[in-house]
């Protein structure tokens, strides 16, 4: 298309730049770059970069190297609104010049330069299109219909690739029946065109179907009008694909393939309504390449025999690696599997896809090398979340007990007795590598370990007695056979036996130990202890983390014999908690370990007088120590302060309290103060009133609380730093109300100048807990605390109950934890309860204005930002009320009008069990939709079932007598009594309630 042409002024000019910044001399390049930054900063530059980059008859390096900076100069200068922008902004003029001189050129012969106006034309492109650049897809769709032009083709499929992403449905039902015409003549003419481009097409039918997919809940007879037309054509394509053998010198055959089974993977998924024949009749295709692949991966992987390609990536970054391969081939099989209608068709051949999935899950070479080498490495590779053809085999086995419960277990297991026998027959054939399939037989077992005890009890138990790997050893067994398991483990640990079969013996503990009754642990216990304590000295970075886990258990199940090895096991357990200080998740294990230690019977008296006296002369002198020391030993205070006796609190008090203060106020580490913040609620929650007496001097104590609180809610601290002090200031609350009554003007000014400063949600939310907490104090002059709230200042607001309002009506619904919800949500009835006129003065956030249709795109988000509505405080509070009322409801029958509810909660409520006033009258409007995030529904399923588990409760607000109250009755008086009371505006506050707020309030009142 382009040609290339003379320079210009301007294009001769950066190129003589363009050519000093190659220059050996560093003061020439570096003259030459500052000029290039400077020149960036003026109109025309980015048209320039243009145009030397598609300028034929300027040099390729110099054109390679101005495609570079024009890719920089778009990231910087093109959208005002990107995280990257740089000003100034490119001018309207100019961009339209650059998007004209690029895609004239996309068919450029070098593949370099072409690959790079690809880049260039596809991040505009998501930028501008479609609404500022509409001929963008009409010019590519041109090019890729040009059978005569190549580079052409090649150059448009890599931009659609790139924006494939971006497609919306609002273009798709469109642009499908344009497009797709020229991919199928793409991918259906091997002679004509390369694989790579074959693939690339592929990839965009993919990104097409997938956007289909994600639109056939809304538009499902249109995205089924438009797969049927593409169906039958694509199938026949995907089936030819699929049929061709993978052949491991051949890369560009699994890119190919791995699109089809992702194209697949979509139309299983996503269009389940699809005539089973059609997806049927490319089963057997799918069976041949899964077939055919495990050859060559068994002959490269497994065995190592093969020599694979170097290349591992495609042009993209994608990974094109066989491993990958088959990963996507079990995700597609795992699929299917799961599909009710495509799982009867295959249901006849699940004991061969059990077979040769077995297959695939054994070890590899290279497995076998990085494991021999170091034992260690065993365990950071079975601990790693990253997939395998053993862990997607595995999910894969778990698919087919789900979907074929007995048959699929019947089938798995003989298939894993025939790979089993392969095995033996190996070994007696004299085969080096028959332990492969004998391991992976009963890996694939191991994996499926509580569905066979399950459904099987123990009859394949005996299967399993002759085996002495680490499959082994981790497997979970019935609890009849614990007792020989334990004993099992227990042995395994102080022999002498390979390392990785200890690190089995160590699962095997972990699992166990919790589970077994303390008569089969203690003949054990002592043992189990004495060689964990061994494996502990030896144990590396990567199995250090496995010790001290079990360790814990056999600490916490060994009752009074754990007392006999304090001695012995504490000084080690501080030793590595020390050493590995400045790791995270080592350090935690260790203090988890010594809390394990702490609560065993008779264990705590010793352990605290082991730690003090170090602890407190590191508190002492915490800027001399090394970084994490101090942070760490304040961790591991706070442990020691958890739920202690006041004895032991007292001590603590005495030796390190002072220097907690000092390290609040003088710190700057933000580490030490977050750990500093939660060491000092954990003294006040333990010390109580008592605290404040200890130190002997009248209000000295109290004083370095208060200093510690305002140095925590200084707004000009980063906010991350005060993460905690919601827990702190909360502890003053429930422990020293009397004693902080003064204090509450000056603390409350504070929290709200702490609140505007900060952008972390988290912060928020504590600190409203803070001020719900206080409303609570309050009773029964609520009134008067509004009325406080009301007289305090706040930057840019009327006052701070205006702020607070505002910030807490919007942040209730992703509030998190069982106690925070009960605090606020109570605080917000009794502050409308009090009908307090200038409540009904403030406006806060309501409905989401949808202001247009289809996906969001970038484009529409900048010109069309989210709007909201406004609406009155009273209706806010109203409908967050509502929600948490049909959120309990939910917990208890998933809302069904005809259920008999019986819970306890609800009960009390019928008896007239009541703690509000008859005489609640609320002032509402309309309610916005609140949408809870999934943290705040789990936190409020813990909220109702708090009769019957404690271990929400956090350990600092247990005792707070606001956890009797029962939320559910709570709310069901607020709803019932205005009903009783006030009827008119009752109904009127219900036309602004969602039908799912109406339906749990109508539920109420029929009780």
């Amino acid at each position: 298309m382009a040609a290339g042409g003379v320079a210009d002024g301007d294009q001769r000019w950066l190129v003589e730049c363009l050519t000093a910044t190659l220059d050996t001399a560093r003061d020439v390049r570096a003259f030459a770059e500052e000029s290039l930054r400077q020149a960036s900063l003026l109109p025309g530059y980015g048209a320039a970069l243009t145009k030397v980059t598609i300028n034929k008859e300027i040099p390729f390096g110099l054109r390679q190297l101005a495609a570079v900076l024009l890719k920089q100069f778009i990231k910087q200068h093109w959208q005002e609104d990107e995280d990257n922008f740089v000003p100034p902004v490119v001018s309207a003029s100019e961009k339209v010049v650059i998007r004209q001189l690029l895609l004239t050129s996309l068919d450029d012969s070098h593949g370099k330069i072409r690959t790079a106006i690809s880049m260039a034309v596809a991040a505009i492109g998501q930028q501008d299109w479609p609404e500022d650049w509409p001929e963008l897809l009409p010019l590519l769709l041109k090019l890729i219909s040009d059978q005569n032009n190549g580079n052409g083709v090649r150059g448009a499929l890599r931009c659609l690739a790139l924006l494939s992403d971006d497609l919306d449905d609002t273009c798709i039902p469109k642009l499908v029946p344009e497009l797709f015409p020229s991919l199928y003549r793409i991918i259906s003419s091997p002679h004509l065109y390369e694989n790579s481009l074959r693939a690339k097409a592929l990839a965009i039918v993919h990104s097409c179907i997938s956007m289909l997919g994600s639109m056939s809940g809304v538009y499902k007879r249109d995205t089924s009008s438009l797969m049927s037309s593409m169906l039958d054509p694509l199938i026949e394509q995907f089936s030819l694909i699929l049929n061709s053998p993978v052949q491991s010198q051949n890369p560009d055959d699994w890119s190919m393939q791995m699109e089809v089974l992702k194209c697949l993977l979509q139309l299983v998924q996503n269009f389940p309504g699809l005539p089973e024949a059609k997806i049927s009749a490319i089963l057997p295709s799918l069976w041949q390449t899964f077939v055919s692949s495990f050859k060559i991966y068994h002959l490269s992987s497994i065995q190592g025999l093969e020599e694979l390609d170097s290349i591992n990536y495609d042009s993209d970054g994608s990974e094109r690696s066989l491993e990958s391969f088959e990963i996507q081939l079990f995700e597609l099989w795992t699929t299917i599997v799961g599909n009710s209608r495509l799982g009867k068709v295959i249901g006849g051949n699940i004991k061969e896809l059990a077979y040769y999935t077995i297959a695939f899950q054994q070890i590899t070479e290279e497995q076998v090398q990085r494991w021999s080498r170091d034992a260690n490495q065993y365990v950071a590779d079975e601990d790693d979340v990253t997939y395998s053809c053993r862990v997607s085999g595995s999910l894969l086995l778990e698919e087919i007990v789900t979907a074929y419960e007995d048959y699929g277990i019947n089938s798995i297991l003989e298939a894993s007795k025939m790979r089993f026998h392969e095995s033996q027959e190996s070994k007696q054939a004299g085969s080096a590598d028959w332990w492969r399939l004998h391991e992976a037989s009963l890996f694939a077992l191991g994996s499926l370990s509580e569905q066979l005890c399950e459904a099987q009890g123990c009859i394949s138990i005996h299967f399993f007695m002759r085996v002495h790997s680490p499959s082994w050893l981790s497997f979970r067994q019935c609890k009849e056979v614990s007792e020989q398991y334990l004993s099992y483990a227990a042995r395994a640990i102080a022999s002498d036996v390979p390392s990785p079969v200890k690190v089995g013996a160590c699962r095997a503990l972990a699992q166990l130990l919790p589970e077994s009754d303390q008569d089969l642990i203690q003949p054990n216990v002592m043992g189990i202890l004495s060689s964990l304590v061994d494996l502990l000295r030896q144990a590396s970075d990567e199995t250090l983390h496995l010790v001290l886990e079990t360790l814990q258990s056999a600490i916490k199940s060994g009752g009074e014999q754990s007392t006999l090895i304090e001695p012995i096991i504490s000084p080690i357990i501080l030793d590595v908690w020390a050493q590995h200080i400045s790791d995270p998740f080592i350090s935690i294990d260790a203090i988890e370990v010594l809390e394990a230690i702490k609560n065993a019977p008779g264990c705590l008296q010793p352990l605290v007088s082991r730690i003090l006296p170090t602890i407190g002369s590191i508190l002492g002198k915490p800027k001399i120590q090394p970084d994490g020391l101090v942070a760490g030993s304040l961790d591991l205070l706070t442990m020691v302060l958890k739920n202690a006796p006041t004895v032991v609190v007292k001590a603590v008090f005495d030796t390190c309290f002072v220097s907690t203060v000092q390290i609040v106020l003088e710190s700057e580490d933000h580490g030490e103060m977050q750990n500093a913040t939660e060491c000092l609620a954990a003294f006040i929650s333990g010390g109580r009133e008592e605290l404040l007496v200890w130190s002997g001097e009248q209000g000295r104590t109290l004083k370095m609380l208060l200093d510690a609180a305002s140095r925590l809610l200084d707004p000009a601290l980063e906010s991350s730093v005060s993460l905690f002090v919601g827990s702190f200031v909360l502890q003053l609350i429930l422990q020293m109300p009397s004693h902080l009554s003064p204090y509450i003007p000056d603390l409350i000014a504070a929290i709200v100048r702490r609140m505007q400063t900060s952008s972390i949600a988290g912060l928020k939310s504590s600190l409203i807990v803070i001020i719900a907490r206080l409303v609570h104090l309050s009773v029964p002059n609520v009134d008067q605390f509004i009325n406080l709230l009301l007289s305090i200042p706040a930057q840019g607001n009327d006052n701070s109950l205006a702020y607070i309002m505002s910030v807490w009506s919007q942040l209730q619904g992703e509030i998190q934890g069982a106690y925070q919800i009960k605090v606020t949500t109570t605080a917000l009835a009794l502050l409308i309860s009090t009908r307090h006129p200038e409540l009904s003065k403030i406006e806060v956030q309501g409905h989401l204005i949808k202001t247009s249709t289809g996906i969001t795109t970038r484009s529409k988000a900048r010109v069309a930002p989210d709007q909201w509505t406004k609406i009155p405080l009273p209706a806010k509070i109203f409908s967050l009320l509502a929600d948490t009322l049909a959120e309990i409801q939910e917990q208890i029958g998933g809302g069904s009008d005809d259920e008999c509810e019986e819970d306890s909660d609800w009960e009390e409520v019928q008896n007239g069990n009541t703690s509000i006033a008859d005489d609640i009258i609320y002032s509402a409007s309309v309610p916005s939709n609140a949408n809870p995030s999934v943290e705040h529904l789990n936190a409020m399923a813990k909220v109702f079932d708090e009769d019957e588990d404690d271990s929400y409760d956090n350990d600092l607000t247990k005792n707070d007598p606001l956890n009797e109250v029962k939320l559910a009755v709570f709310l069901t008086n607020i709803f019932t009594n205005l009903w009783e009371n006030d009827r008119p505006l009752f109904e009127y506050l219900c036309q602004g309630l969602s039908d799912s707020q109406r339906s749990a309030v109508e539920k109420v009142l029929r009780k």
